[in-house]
């Protein structure tokens, strides 16, 4: 297993601002505060409220989707594991 270097406090800074606007975004999408898709702006807000934060999180970490998967199918297995054995 190969060692991952430590981020920098600013990289830790930028990935928790753009945490921290993906779930404000998604939040303000999910209670309707701001329609996905207006006449003025069509697809804009969700762009902006969702795309964008996605996407300097991938840009910031481009391995966390891999990680958070294989953490995932690790998660089932072990239940799957516990109900057969258990």
């Amino acid at each position: 297993m190969r060692a991952q270097p430590l981020p920098s406090a600013h990289h830790q800074r930028l990935f928790a601002a753009a945490v921290v606007w993906l779930l404000v975004g998604s939040f303000t999408l999910v209670t309707t505060l701001v329609p996905a898709h207006t006449e003025l702006l069509g697809w804009t807000p969700v762009f902006w409220l969702a795309a964008a934060p996605l996407l300097v999180l991938l840009a910031l970490e481009p391995r966390l989707p891999h990680q958070l998967l294989m953490r995932r199918r690790l998660q089932r297995l072990h239940a799957i594991h516990g109900v057969i054995w258990y």
